[in-house]
């Protein structure tokens, strides 16, 4: 099943107080919405991703989510529904056979509802998670006067992501424009269709006062899982008039011989990154025999690195990189080539470290034959024991 997610995020949050909307405020050290998408972007079963933001959010939005591979992000209406129909308009032209839409201030999602909605999906039109009340209801009375109680048993909270067959919501959303429905399993009942419940999550909270984002830092901590990759790499010189380092172009009396643009540096990140998500080695991947690599640029390995961590959910979170050689001088381009890894990865130029050494005039890079470096990289995913 091909299925998509919609984020709804165009909300304004009048309930939450702070002086950003819920979905920018920072959760464990990122925004909210960004960890709400990171919960879907690792996960087998889902396709595009498209948010539904407020038009004057837009650079809040592009800052939460840098680095991120998901759709343009799409402008809401004046209310929820308007905004849920705008973003399945969008989605229409990726034809997806379901879509999973889920609030943008729920980032506690697990692995485990959304594979509940998705089965559900292969043989109903529609489902969501649901969870018991556990707290008497009372109707509200007239001023402190209470009314009737309710029969709990009866009733069920509703979570989202809210799962459908694509061409229905899509039908039932159309149809119920200029109506206010609760959520969007209203709207498919709205249009005759019925709706299944699947187990919901107490941690799937949906965050609505800065009290709720309190607790959830407090309580639920970050559920990822930190790794650490290692990289190795060397190349010799050869004669030229120019070396390539870490993306810097560094004037020397030789060049490094390579298929590609033999950059020393990003390889040795490149393989780090690799290492950490167990993706193989650069060869793997942009092998020396192919002659499409040939004199390639070196960034483009990296940057295939770091598209493979995001789509496992990831975000590269340090690298550090040693060059070892006893010519040209690294130090005078320290800055250029950490400004230069870090804008490839999308990272804050703190997250990048660059230093380099000698041996002593001992080995190759001693007798200056060549040049090597050493990375690390630490790259943080999805806690795999919440799948």
């Amino acid at each position: 099943m091909n299925a998509a997610v919609l984020i709804v995020a165009a909300g304004r949050g009048s309930r939450f107080g702070g002086e950003l909307p819920k979905q920018y405020a920072e959760l464990d050290g990122a925004p909210v919405i960004r960890r709400t998408i990171e919960a879907f972007l690792g996960h087998p079963g889902v396709g595009e991703i498209r948010a539904v933001i407020h038009p004057d959010d837009v650079g809040l939005y592009r800052a939460a989510t840098a680095g991120l591979d998901i759709a343009e992000p799409v402008y809401g209406g004046a209310e929820r529904q308007d905004s849920v129909r705008n973003g399945l308009e969008a989605l229409a032209a990726g034809e997806p056979d379901a879509v999973l839409i889920h609030d943008a201030a729920r980032p506690a999602i697990s692995p485990a509802i959304i594979d509940a909605v998705l089965a559900a999906l292969e043989s109903e039109t529609g489902a969501i998670p649901v969870l018991p009340v556990v707290d008497t209801l009372k109707r509200r009375g007239e001023g402190t006067l209470l009314g009737e109680t309710f029969d709990r048993a009866s009733v069920l909270r509703a979570q989202t992501p809210q799962g459908f067959r694509f061409a229905d919501i899509l039908a039932a959303h159309r149809a119920a424009a200029g109506r206010t429905l609760t959520d969007d399993a209203a709207v498919m009942e709205a249009a005759g269709h019925s709706v299944v419940g699947v187990p919901g999550e107490e941690r799937n909270v949906k965050i609505t006062t800065n009290e709720d984002l309190e607790a959830m830092q407090s309580t639920t901590g970050p559920s990822f899982d930190f790794r650490t990759g290692n990289g190795y790499d060397v190349h010799r010189f050869e004669p030229g008039d120019a070396v390539i380092v870490c993306g810097v172009t560094v004037p020397h009396t030789a060049k490094l011989a390579g298929h590609s643009d033999a950059d020393v540096g990003l390889h040795a990140i490149t393989d780090a990154l690799l290492g950490a998500i167990a993706e193989g080695d650069i060869g793997d991947h942009f092998p020396p025999s192919d002659p499409q690599w040939r004199g390639a640029p070196s960034d483009r390995f990296l940057a295939h690195a770091q598209k493979l961590v995001t789509g496992k959910g990831g975000e590269t979170v340090h690298v550090d990189v040693t060059i070892v050689c006893e010519a040209p001088k690294i130090g005078p381009h320290r800055a250029a080539m950490r400004r230069r890894v870090a804008e490839i990865l999308g990272l804050t130029v703190e997250r990048v470290s660059v230093k380099a050494t000698t041996t002593e005039q001992l080995g190759f890079t001693g007798r200056r034959e060549g040049i090597a470096a050493l990375a690390t990289a630490t790259v943080k995913l999805p806690d795999p024991s919440l799948r």
